[in-house]
């Protein structure tokens, strides 16, 4: 069974930065691309960053120059660097790998606020 576990989340100050993991497991992740959703009530799910299996990254208009993707196969775990932390980006983050399916993890919450 495919199983994605974030962790990371937690209260921050405006500025400040997080960590967020995603481990996966149930099968290898090599050549999956891989990623990062977020949402908040009221807001569409927002897609933030996407990584490919080779390591091409793309990011959101929103969180470019602060936020950074990056993934270990070996550990089969990607991982979103957040810094400069806005209060819009207060949401619960998504890990997601994709193959032949879509897998997601249960979500991890991020608060930004003073």
């Amino acid at each position: 069974q495919v199983q994605l576990v974030e962790s990371g989340g937690g209260l921050v100050q405006p500025g400040g930065s997080l960590r967020l993991s995603c481990a996966a497991s149930g099968t290898s992740f090599r050549a999956n691309d891989m990623g990062w959703y977020r949402q908040t009530p009221g807001k569409q799910r927002e897609l933030v960053a996407s990584i490919t299996g080779g390591g091409n990254t793309n990011y959101a208009d929103f969180v470019k120059g602060r936020f950074i993707i990056s993934r270990d196969n070996a550990k089969n775990t990607v991982y979103l660097q957040m810094n400069s932390l806005k209060p819009e980006d207060t949401a619960v983050y998504y890990c997601y790998t994709v193959n032949l399916f879509t897998y997601w993890g249960q979500g991890t919450q991020v608060t930004v606020s003073s």
